[in-house]
């Protein structure tokens, strides 16, 4: 076996190393609450409503002794596999398959030293047979409803990922490498970047994903050329400068979520979804959510599309001359712009002002919504609803949590290890740079979107939902669509996204991209990244229309650039049209300032 520095360590000097590194991270927490309030002033609560849940569980394992006497058992079984296999492992056996593996794609455990070294094996195994043996437990023993099944399920693994061994310092084969080799600084090292990501506040930990200082708007990251062209109390709309002499006639305006900054678009040139669609000749606008503050908390949906995409489709034909556009919107921006669709349909407006809309990874019927949905219910709600009383709304770093949560081994312990135990600063990374600049949802916006789509799924229900006065039908979409969505996306899951085709009345076509919510969306062709499916058949289910589809390679944009340029007039025939050429003045430089204004600061 190769060295890897623990066949002669001194553990009289490691542990020596480590007293002294926790005796010096103590002095720091204890010197940092001597001088900063710990306390936030929220009142308790259980944050996923599971207290009846786990009731309900704790009584069907009472009523069921022998199916427990039974996983107990197998557990045991278990266990003495596993130290048989340790005890031939020391008598030198080589040939000793393990009792359990890492799920696929599991990185926690990549360290050579989990494999080679007996005692991490032990311990890495150990830890996977409890943790299987954990969410066994649940999945059987759970005879509740099943959003408090999913609750059970979810909370569990939330512990079960917490409690990997990976998260702490002394059975983490590389922090104790880099405790050596440091002699307990990483440690000493760690605590400070832990009080330095803490609200001292309330005593919350922000855990830093990536270098903030190494980005800036308009300089490094969100830098294709445009201008800020309109204005209203909560959007600018950027028209982007063209990079062809000639255009397609029709322009495209894009419609972001404003849970999230609009530049996921327009990280940097090379994976920018707005440079390469000026690329290909199409004149672009996009929606520049502003960050709300608390004058905004009456906002709802129907302001946010008044204010939205109505006002942007006013301006782009000021700005353009023509009286139609293609529209595109991403998650809950796709959400807004399907209610606004139907209500122009429902006023006979569609056809003459939208010739065709683009869905990227949206929801509109919320029935099978995936794990978002066990963070709503009607007990989590009110609770929500309390807590944005006093501000107005919902700070966007709770959103980040919970998305997070949903992928808490990559996106929460990893960061935990490599900046709290390792003692290393998060390097500089444009994706999750713009993770981390979170935006402020209005508490009448956030209260709709949860209780009206998500809870009662009313979107769906012609008439149930009701802008402006005028019933929304999402028949009245007759429109050609696009529904792009992807395989491994957690937040809207692929077989929800597909049941907008069961809604709409117009020609739709339906795309799978491969990889999650982000770079499912913003993957360029020139990455050669991340294949897709096609299928022209619309069948019921997403199911289905997987059994019958065909893999392609690479990116799905080619195959929506052939189906948008069609839309748009089929050829480049149109003189490039600059930012002010038409009636609406240049307000200023993108990105623009709304972008600009962050969770922690106030706008000037």
């Amino acid at each position: 076996m190769q060295d890897n520095g623990f066949t002669d360590i001194d553990f009289t000097e490691l542990t020596e190393d480590m007293t002294r590194a926790f005796e010096e991270c103590q002095r720091l927490a204890n010197e940092y609450m001597r001088e900063q309030s710990l306390k936030s002033g929220l009142p308790s609560m259980d944050p996923m409503n599971i207290g009846n849940a786990l009731i309900d569980m704790s009584a069907q394992m009472a009523a069921n002794p022998e199916k427990m006497m039974e996983m107990q058992m197998s557990l045991w079984q278990d266990y003495l596999r596993l130290w048989q296999n340790s005890v031939r492992k020391a008598m030198g056996d080589t040939d000793v398959d393990p009792v359990i593996k890492p799920a696929q794609g599991d990185k926690r455990f990549r360290d050579d030293e989990w494999q080679e070294n007996q005692v991490f094996d032990f311990i890495k195994q150990s830890y996977l047979l409890m943790s299987r043996w954990m969410t066994d437990i649940v999945q059987e023993n759970a005879r509740t409803s099943p959003k408090d099944a999913g609750k059970l399920d979810f909370y569990t693994r939330q512990f079960v990922d917490a409690i990997s061994p990976t998260n702490f310092a002394a059975t983490n084969p590389e922090v104790l490498r880099e405790t050596v080799k440091q002699h307990g600084q990483n440690l000493v090292q760690g605590m400070k970047n832990m009080l330095h990501d803490m609200d001292p506040k309330t005593g919350n930990i922000k855990i830093r994903m990536t270098d903030t200082e190494a980005f800036e708007l308009g300089k490094n990251i969100a830098t294709t050329p445009g201008k800020v062209v309109y204005q209203n109390d909560l959007i600018q709309l950027i028209q982007y400068t063209p990079t062809t002499k000639k255009v397609y006639k029709t322009p495209v305006m894009i419609v972001p979520p404003w849970i999230n900054k609009f530049y996921i678009l327009d990280l940097k040139e090379k994976n920018s979804m707005v440079k390469w669609l000026t690329d290909q000749g199409y004149t672009t606008f996009i929606l520049s959510w502003r960050n709300p503050d608390a004058s905004m908390a009456d906002y709802g949906f129907e302001d946010y599309m008044t204010h939205g995409p109505l006002a942007a489709m006013d301006a782009i034909k000021d700005a353009t001359g023509e009286e139609s556009i293609n529209a595109v919107g991403y998650c809950i921006g796709g959400t807004l712009l399907t209610c606004t669709l139907a209500y122009l349909g429902a006023q006979g407006q569609l056809e003459d002002r939208v010739k065709s809309a683009t869905f990227f990874v949206t929801q509109v019927d919320f029935s099978e919504a995936g794990e978002l949905t066990l963070f709503v219910d009607e007990e989590q709600l009110a609770t929500q609803i309390k807590a944005m009383d006093e501000k107005g709304y919902l700070d966007g770093d709770i959103m980040g949590q919970t998305f997070s949560s949903l992928r808490s081994n990559d996106l929460i312990w990893s960061f935990v290890v490599n900046n709290y135990m390792m003692g290393k600063d998060p390097t500089a990374f444009d994706l999750l740079y713009w993770n981390a600049d979170t935006t402020r949802l209005t508490k009448t916006s956030h209260q709709q979107y949860l209780k009206e789509f998500y809870l009662e799924n009313n979107l769906i229900k012609p008439g149930k939902v009701k802008l402006k006065g005028v019933p929304i039908d999402l028949a009245n979409i007759t429109i050609p669509t696009y529904i792009q969505a992807a395989i491994a996306d957690h937040i809207c899951p692929y077989a929800s996204v597909y049941k907008a085709t069961q809604h709409f009345t117009g020609d739709r076509r339906f795309v799978l991209a491969g990889s999650g919510h982000i770079a499912g969306v913003v993957n360029p062709p020139a990455a050669n990244k991340y294949n897709h499916w096609l299928n022209d058949k619309i069948p019921d289910t997403a199911s289905e229309w997987l059994e019958g589809a065909m893999e392609h390679e690479g990116s799905w944009w080619t195959d929506w650039h052939k189906w948008l340029s069609k839309k748009a007039g089929g050829r480049k025939i149109i003189d490039a049209r600059m930012p002010g050429d038409g009636k609406l003045p240049l307000l200023e430089d993108a990105p623009g300032t709304y972008v600009r204004v962050r969770n922690d600061t106030e706008e000037s």
